[in-house]
């Protein structure tokens, strides 16, 4: 009995826990960009911790599988790892698309480190995160000093405007995490508003060759990338702390960044800066302090098939400017100009006091994007953008805590683009771009406003191509046509509306006459049209060359047409005009490029014809105001040409030691007025030396000599001015260059690793 009872027992248990273990998987690996087979990709089982290989046609199959849960590791060279789960409950057969051709479709070049290109043909180069991190208190326009060819209009300190072959402001289009950014761009102390420690990787590119970002970039597009997405699980930071002898100050910086293999991810970022009153040898620049706050959040999920993204950014700039920049009467002006020191120094302080500036900017996007098998990919994205300005000017009483220029700028874009690259030798490219602008000039500031209330819409479209016609030649072209309307209301005064002859011009702006001061509703429609061609040629292994050609055109900004007063962060008068039309582009560029592990040499060439090239200049005359006396300018058109050279090279000596050199060349001519432009940056060299030990805690050190020449060629717009202390006109030189100068630079760091995964860098 006992012995039925057990064999009883068993063959309930075992029919209990039975399984059926016939189920058969088969699968073919198709590439999702083509459908064509992934032979040989490695498939990694996990229930069964076994691997197979795929057959000719992408094919494997997996037998005797048991009801429930198969996970696939699927991994093949040249394609991004995929990881895909099933729940078996029979034979089973699936298609699974992967991506075979990740790096062409990013564009990615390796040398040492993976860095991203924006262009194929165009004049472009890229500053990494190793160098940015020495910027971090610093701003922008320092770092971009690292490119050949860039340079600045520094206001004191703290505000420095980037210059690409000596075009600034609204003819440099910069975008920030894909976003352009639209902050006031157009006027010279105008510093953009982004948080460098927010960037981990800077692209520089030379004229208008991407039209797919806009077609006014006569000067360049400056393109600003955050961290890229990892498929893996993975936390990582870091922590920037900073601080500086000149000015007194600190700079903290600080990010956090969260991956998932599944595609989820997350970032933060936030940084603080505070300095005081700056420096010379010898005397305190009074009133030039920083007071600077930013934030970032990055969030979404991204795979290759399709994925999402919400951003955010906010940044403040509290900005002091020299007090001595203002002044009074036209003597007083001269002599600030011609005095060895500046007029007013006072103890080193860290109040920021008028005059100053005060920035606001919020940035938020959201993106989406996806992936269609045999087609490419659509990427649909709207952002919003909101700059508040303030420029506080030196007024009596209660009246100096109020801004003399309160302006609201809200931009609202919505972009489509579409990337045709089913072939990956016939790339097409295109996208539609809708904008709206709202600017509103606060009238309560009790002075007259410079810049008026406008509505601004922009419409774009664009297509790119791009040709691989073999192994060594890349071509491609594109077009762009973009349509701009600026509908503005501003008050002129009479007298100032009749002597600039807007009264037989313009009579039907006129929409309210009050005696001293006229209505007006300037509405101007532009049509701008864009095209670009380039080509490259693989000479060898290690070398190749560019050539480039763009055609764009660019509207007059509302400063342009409208500016009409005191510009008080500048201390200038300033005139636009109405009848200033768009001005067009034709940019010719070649480039060599030489790359080996021990000498890289890149030379790029241009020659730019500008056709009613719109610039800034002295008029001849002083405007008097119950503030003082200020020298007025005024915006006109002319024909100019630029042209240039910009070198970047190094050496490595050994495997310790290495040179570098950066030169830059430039010349610009108004043709029209037969004189030098203003404003072109000299001639300049900078030669650095570098040793490197990693057996040092990876200690490096870099000394650095940079030569700037003097501009010898300049356009004499000196004048003269009454100084009412000498009762006698006195000459205002203010068009004179400085004198040439040289400056010596040492940087040096090491990293030591303080755990298994932390290190701290010095």
């Amino acid at each position: 009995m006992t012995r039925l009872f057990t064999g009883l027992l068993m063959a309930l248990t075992c029919f209990g826990y039975s399984q059926d273990c016939n189920y058969t998987f088969l699968g073919e690996l198709d590439d999702f960009h083509d459908g064509t087979p992934i032979v040989s990709a490695t498939i990694y089982i996990k229930e069964k911790d076994k691997y197979l290989v795929s057959d000719f046609d992408g094919k494997f199959k997996i037998e005797n599988l048991c009801s429930g849960p198969l996970t696939l590791t699927i991994s093949h060279v040249g394609c991004e790892t995929k990881t895909v789960s099933y729940t078996i409950n029979g034979d089973f057969f699936e298609k699974i698309l992967i991506e075979h051709h990740v790096e062409e479709l990013d564009e990615i070049s390796v040398s040492g480190n993976l860095t991203k290109k924006e262009t194929s043909t165009a004049q472009e180069s890229v500053i990494k995160a190793n160098t940015l991190k020495k910027y971090s208190s610093l701003n922008l326009g320092d770092a971009l000093k690292e490119v050949a060819g860039v340079s600045s209009i520094n206001t004191g300190n703290t505000i420095v405007k980037q210059m690409i072959n000596g075009m600034h402001s609204s003819r440099l289009l910069i975008l920030n995490n894909d976003v352009r950014l639209q902050d006031q761009e157009w006027g010279i102390e105008h510093a953009p508003n982004i948080d460098i420690n927010s960037a981990s990787q800077i692209s520089v590119i030379k004229g208008s060759g991407a039209l797919a970002y806009g077609g006014d970039a006569i000067g360049g597009v400056i393109v600003i990338n955050p961290d890229r997405t990892f498929l893996k699980d993975t936390l990582f930071g870091n922590t920037i702390l900073s601080g500086q002898s000149n000015g007194r100050g600190f700079s903290l910086s600080s990010s956090l960044n969260k991956f998932t293999k599944k595609g989820w991810f997350a970032s933060v970022q936030a940084s603080l800066k505070r300095y005081g009153d700056f420096e010379a040898p010898d005397y305190v620049l009074t009133n030039t302090g920083l007071d600077s706050k930013g934030f970032s959040l990055r969030g979404g999920k991204r795979t290759f098939e399709s994925g999402f993204e919400v951003y955010y950014s906010y940044i403040n700039n509290n900005i002091g400017i020299l007090r001595s920049a203002h002044t009074g009467n036209g003597g007083d002006l001269a002599n600030a100009i011609n005095a060895p020191r500046p007029f007013i120094i006072n103890d080193f302080s860290y109040n920021i006091n008028p005059p100053r500036q005060e920035v606001t900017h919020h940035l938020m996007k959201a993106e989406y994007f996806k992936r269609f098998k045999n087609f490419g990919k659509i990427d649909i994205q709207y952002d919003y953008q909101n700059n508040q300005r303030f420029e506080f000017d030196i007024r009596r009483g209660e009246r100096s805590s109020i801004p003399a220029v309160d302006l609201n700028l809200q931009t609202h874009t919505l972009l489509a683009d579409v990337i045709m690259d089913a072939n990956l030798d016939r790339k097409v490219k295109f996208g539609l771009m809708g904008r709206y602008q709202d600017n509103f000039a606060d009238p309560d500031t009790g002075v007259r406003r410079l810049i008026p209330d406008y509505d601004k819409y922009d419409f774009g479209t664009y297509l790119t191509t791009e040709w691989n016609l073999n192994e060594d030649v890349i071509v491609d072209f594109g077009v762009r046509y973009d349509f701009n309307r600026i509908d503005a209301k501003k008050f002129y005064i009479t007298s100032r509306w009749e002597e600039r002859g807007y009264d037989e011009d313009f009579a039907d702006l006129v929409i309210e006459d009050f005696g001293t001061q006229l209505l007006t509703n300037p509405v101007f429609n532009y049509h701008n049209f864009s095209a670009s061609a380039g080509l490259k040629y693989s000479l060898n292994a290690k070398s190749y060359l560019l050539g480039n050609y763009s055609l764009s055109s660019r509207p007059p900004n509302p400063s342009e047409l409208f500016s009409d007063g005191l510009h008080h962060a500048a201390a200038r008068f300033e005139f636009g005009d109405l009848r200033i039309s768009k001005e067009v582009s034709n940019r010719i560029s070649s480039t060599y490029s030489y790359n080996s592990s021990d000498f890289t040499l890149l030379v790029d060439a241009y020659f730019n014809f500008i056709k009613d090239f719109i610039y800034q200049r002295p008029s001849g005359e002083s405007e008097i105001t119950n503030r003082g006396e200020f020298v007025a300018w005024e915006f006109v058109q002319s024909n100019t040409q630029i042209f240039g050279v910009d070198v970047a090279a190094s050496y490595k000596l050994s495997d310790r030691i290495s040179l570098d050199n950066k030169t830059s060349f430039i010349k610009g001519y108004d043709q029209t007025d037969d004189i030098p432009l203003i404003d072109m940056p000299p001639f300049s060299t900078i030669n650095g030396i570098t040793y490197t030990n990693a057996d040092w805690n990876n200690f490096k050190i870099n000394l650095k000599s940079e030569w700037v020449f003097e501009q010898n060629e300049f356009p004499d717009f000196n004048f003269e001015i009454f100084d009412p202390t000498r009762n006698e006109d006195v000459l205002l030189d203010i068009s004179t260059p400085p004198s040439a100068y040289h400056l010596l630079h040492l940087y040096s760091e090491i990293t030591v690793n303080t755990s298994k995964k932390t290190n701290l860098n010095i």
